[in-house]
């Protein structure tokens, strides 16, 4: 019996998709779920020019997928003109992705598109496409006996640096991680070149302060059609990533070990560690949210910094949240997106900086009175006292403590608090001003702070080097 055979007959979904053979040397499958998309060639075209050799074989998995009910209306002539079109969206992108795979022979990268219409309208969504697809890319390397088989998680209307096969491989031989968030930069402008570098640009870093993707060579478009957007969908996906950014910064202010970027077109784990964690969930958004905490609970996640995710700016009403929504929200009438206050990120710094404190003290009353009342009222809601005396109870050694601390007070317990904060004295605040607010509480080395008025794209460009800092 291989690694991944009891988690398949536990929590699989399908049987054997791919007939072919993965080859033995097999590395890395990328896993791309697709649901009514036109042109993706720009998505194909930026992992065909990949970096690649003998030693790193590859394979990219597209899964075309939508609801069952969606087919069955369409052959009863019950369907909406929508869900024709997207059926009928879905077998032009099939036949045209494999007609692109034919004319696309790769020395060291196979290339599978597989069609799905048979998701029922309960479940359907991009949740069940990534699990399906990581689950055949678990029992390829099952098929091969390859445990840390590398299963990178990406998005149809994404394009990736031309070292993102090589970067990741490298990571995990070095880092020897569970999985690991990939680094990843939105669009910021349009017309802004080609994807292969032609405009002679280096394509990558920003080291000199500039954001590291205007000029960058990679193309500033909706991402399939060639489309270049509006000014208010750049300015909604500035707004919209500085938030991702601010977020991250102000976990890992506050001393929380397990914060990392959750965006569904830029991570990667290993194939052993995807089983033993049960596999993706089939929830029809923020399936990557709930995953990637799950394996960064383990304590060995980490972050590849040295290659670059593209995700599209476009705006998207296919989810109930996340960046689509989020744009598209914003550009129908919320001019300006708002974002949790940094001073409950305070708070938190203030409690997690008394961990020690908390393992040693028998009792922890003088602790606990220099606890804001925001955050006692909160942890009092949690039985925290409760909590901790069972934490204690059953941990022989302060990191034993510690690792249970951050299993009970996590990023779901984190995000309990920050809107109980929100509704009790500290409302959401303009992502700009909170952003700024930050950089002054924790006054990065390097960084020059605005002194004026808060520029969205000049604090996006700090924040973007500031997650650039952490060691790869």
């Amino acid at each position: 019996m291989s690694f991944a055979d009891a988690y398949l007959l536990k929590a699989g979904l399908r049987d054997t998709l791919i007939e072919t053979e993965p080859h033995p040397d097999l590395k890395i499958i990328v896993t791309i779920p697709v649901y009514n998309e036109s042109g993706l060639e720009r998505c194909l075209d930026s992992l065909f020019q990949c970096t690649a050799d003998a030693d790193l074989r590859a394979e990219v998995i597209l899964l075309i997928n939508a609801p069952a009910e969606d087919s069955e209306a369409s052959q009863a002539s019950e369907a909406s003109e929508a869900s024709e079109a997207i059926l009928s969206q879905n077998f032009s992108t099939y036949e045209a992705v494999l007609g692109w795979i034919t004319a696309h022979p790769h020395p060291s990268i196979d290339f599978h598109v597989l069609l799905d219409h048979s998701f029922s309208k309960k479940e359907a969504g991009v949740g069940l496409a990534r699990k399906i697809l990581m689950d055949e890319a678990a029992r390829r390397f099952s098929a091969v006996g390859t445990e840390d088989g590398i299963i990178a998680s990406m998005d149809a209307d994404a394009v990736v640096e031309e070292n993102y096969l090589v970067a990741i491989a490298d990571h995990f031989g070095r880092i020897q991680p569970d999985g690991c968030s990939i680094y990843f930069e939105h669009p910021l402008s349009g017309d802004i070149g080609s994807f292969d570098g032609s405009d002679g640009s280096d394509g990558f870093d920003g080291s000199d302060g500039s954001d590291g993707f205007d000029g960058s060579g990679v193309s500033g478009d909706s991402g399939n059609s060639g489309e270049i957007f509006s000014p208010e969908v750049y300015d909604a996906i500035t707004q919209y990533e500085l938030h991702l950014r601010y977020y991250l910064q102000s976990l890992r202010s506050t001393g929380y070990p397990n914060a990392y970027h959750t965006v569904g077109s830029s991570f990667a784990v290993k194939a052993d560690v995807y089983c033993k964690e049960g596999g993706m969930n089939c929830r029809q958004a923020g399936e990557d949210f709930y995953f990637i905490q799950k394996v960064a609970q383990r304590g060995n996640f980490s972050e590849c910094n040295t290659t670059r995710v593209i995700p599209s700016a476009r705006p998207s009403d296919r989810v109930p949240f996340g960046t689509g929504a989020a744009v598209g929200k914003l550009i129908k009438g919320d001019e300006h997106l708002s974002t949790y206050d940094p001073r409950p990120f305070g708070m938190l710094g203030h409690l997690f900086s008394g961990l020690e404190t908390m393992y040693t003290e028998v009792t922890l009353n003088h602790f606990m009175k220099s606890q804001p009342d925001v955050l006692v009222g909160f942890l009092d809601t949690q039985q925290f006292g409760e909590a901790l005396v069972e934490i204690r109870k059953n941990s022989a050694s302060f990191p034993a403590f510690q690792k249970r601390f951050w299993r009970w007070f996590n990023m779901f317990r984190i995000m309990k608090f920050l809107h109980h904060a929100r509704e009790n004295g500290f409302p959401d605040i303009p992502v700009g001003e909170a952003s700024l607010e930050l950089l002054r509480l924790i006054k990065p080395e390097g960084v020059k702070i605005p002194s004026d008025g808060p520029d969205l794209k000049e604090l996006l460009k700090i924040f973007r080097k500031l997650d650039r800092l952490t060691p790869d």
